[in-house]
């Protein structure tokens, strides 16, 4: 895959350093993947799909003025959403130390001034209304829900990276909508 000729393609809007950050943070992610196995991603294909997977919702997203993603390990998609939304403060939670430095180093390195890194279980945070919640490859969708409760109102929206058992974990109760593409399915709840 050509990232920048696909994200090009799509007619994602992205910012005019977007491309120099996602070449910068591949370069350290397989330097520290190499020592601290960040992510089960160890080809540049693998990687450049995983980036496309997260900033592909920015094609459908409204804008917020901030979001949390939950479980962020090596910055899928908290990190790269960081990226492509430099005017939107994004907090990155992470339990895991090793996880967490990496995400604090790309944050220095890059001079993320919208990037806040909380090394900690989500459900351990202090209760701050986001606009946006996101997750990838974290847990079902009712856990999600759970463990976000007091991170969000009636206004927030909720984007969760699922695949093809997303049909099987939603509830048809709550207002929601699955964005489809070729391997993901976005479930997207609290849309108006």
């Amino acid at each position: 895959m050509d990232l920048k000729a696909t994200l090009t393609k799509e007619n994602i809007k992205l910012p005019d350093n977007f491309f120099y950050n996602i070449q910068k943070y591949k370069e350290h992610l397989f330097k520290w993947n190499k020592i601290h196995n960040l992510t089960g991603a160890k080809d540049e294909k693998t990687i450049d799909e995983f980036i496309y997977d997260a900033i592909f919702p920015l094609s459908f997203l409204p804008k917020v003025k901030n979001l949390l993603d939950i479980g962020t390990g090596a910055g899928f998609p908290g990190m790269i959403l960081a990226f492509g939304l430099p005017d939107t403060e994004v907090t990155l939670v992470e339990p895991l130390t090793k996880r967490a430095s990496f995400l604090q180093f790309i944050k220095a390195d890059l001079g993320l001034d919208n990037v806040r890194v909380v090394k900690k279980r989500v459900e351990n945070m202090e209760p701050k209304i986001f606009e946006l919640i996101t997750s990838r490859a974290v847990t079902d969708t009712k856990m999600l829900l759970k463990l976000s409760k007091n991170l969000r109102d009636e206004k927030s929206k909720l984007l969760f990276y699922k695949g093809e058992r997303v049909f099987d974990e939603v509830d048809n109760k709550i207002k929601h909508k699955i964005i489809k593409t070729k391997n993901r399915h976005y479930l997207l709840m609290g849309e108006d």
